[in-house]
């Protein structure tokens, strides 16, 4: 019979694989980072703003010694790390660049069918264009190729020739990020970005799925066919499933999963006996995590672990939220315990609380509100505010 894992046992060592269960004060430099984004296996970009962006605050929320600087000094001096797209745009380790090449290739496929052209305009002439202005004259961006027309409301469908073409030829591995100006994006031709020794090397089909795989479940530690191919959303859910289906036993072992409301197969890691008995208890410390932290992105994974259900609601409209615009969840220890709504007022200097809720049977008393608020000063500290300000009613019940 396949043995049975407990959630929270799997949860505690989720954690702990995801960088969640060292100490976060410990002092970390750019290797530092470098090894804890490898270890992650990639941090999500994401531009909102309200406190700090997302690939900032995952990291911060592991080691509070963390500065942005050593992130972008990873990607744009040291290129130990390349931008593209994971579920959404991602900071990813640069010796995973060959794996990539097997993205680009099904992105060309998928994009060529649907973009013959763009608004009336012949899209292989532009692609041509923009590659070719990019290769005689260095790193460009959107705004190069914009022709000065009208202007839209945001979205993709309304992307002038130019921003597609440059969009098209990022997903399929033509131009890489070279750098970001005010978090736009500035391009230049993939072979001068990526370091030779990565970009001239070439995976066969079948390597590179093991290696998917085998990288997703090492970070997951025990997953089902589908967290692992969701995982780098890299394989599709059928290569992974005929991976799992191969190694079982030998590669990986077979296991149950019995969570708060079911019971469910998987699969761990071969030495997964070892990892659970040696996994150290997560901080105390209460910790704020990104609405796009790696352990929270497969929402119905997270709800299976953490007993937490989330949604952004940053595209809900404004009568409808149940909580807010960009609202952050709570650890503590192994625990999600609530969810906090908060923003920098920067021209004041203020890091403003403007609601917390706690999650159901959790009760913020003196000793766990001197918890937030050190964390909520901590905060304050790393995205430069020099005031920490609860706005009344900021308490509520849970939703």
């Amino acid at each position: 019979m396949s043995p049975t894992i407990a959630s929270d046992d799997l949860r505690r060592t989720f954690l702990h694989l995801q960088g969640l269960s060292g100490a976060p004060g410990r002092k970390i430099d750019t290797d530092g980072c470098r090894a804890l984004v490898q270890d992650i296996g990639f941090v999500q970009v994401d531009s909102i703003n309200t406190v700090a962006r997302a690939h900032h605050q995952i990291l911060f929320s592991r080691n509070q010694t963390y500065r942005p600087d050593q992130l972008t000094r990873l990607l744009e001096v040291r290129r130990d790390l390349f931008e593209n797209w994971t579920h959404d745009a991602s900071c990813i380790p640069v010796e995973f660049y060959p794996l990539w090449r097997h993205r680009f290739a099904r992105e060309r496929e998928r994009m060529t069918a649907r973009w013959t052209n763009w608004h009336g305009h012949d899209f292989k002439d532009e692609l041509d264009r923009v590659l070719a202005r990019i290769r005689n004259h260095g790193p460009a961006g959107t705004r190069d190729f914009d022709r000065n027309g009208p202007r839209k409301e945001p979205g993709w469908w309304n992307w002038h020739p130019g921003k597609a073409a440059l969009e098209y030829l990022w997903r399929t591995g033509e131009i890489a990020v070279t750098r970001r100006e005010n978090f736009a994006k500035i391009y230049d031709l993939a072979e001068r970005v990526i370091p030779p020794e990565h970009f001239n090397r070439e995976i066969p089909h079948d390597t590179f799925v093991d290696a998917v795989c085998d990288g997703a479940l090492h970070r997951l530690g025990v997953a089902t066919s589908g967290e692992i191919a969701a995982f780098f959303d890299l394989v599709t859910p059928a290569e992974a499933a005929d991976w799992c289906a191969r190694n079982a036993g030998g590669q990986i072992r077979r296991v149950n999963v019995e969570g708060h409301s079911d019971r469910r197969e998987a699969f761990a890691r071969a030495d997964i006996d070892k990892l659970l008995a040696d996994v150290p208890d997560p901080p105390k410390r209460l910790r704020v995590l990104s609405p796009f932290d790696p352990v929270l992105r497969d929402r119905k994974r997270a709800e299976r672990l953490f007993d937490f259900r989330y949604r952004i609601e940053v595209f809900v409209p404004a009568p409808k939220r149940v909580y807010g615009y960009y609202v952050f969840p709570l650890l503590e220890g192994d625990r999600i315990v609530g969810r906090i709504d908060m923003i920098c007022r920067r021209a004041d200097g203020n890091l403003v609380v403007t609601a917390l809720w706690p999650e159901r049977g959790v009760r913020f008393g003196a000793g766990r509100m001197d918890r937030l608020e050190a964390e909520l000063t901590r905060m304050a500290r790393f995205t430069g505010m020099e005031k920490l300000v609860f706005e009344d009613g900021w308490r509520r019940e849970p939703a």
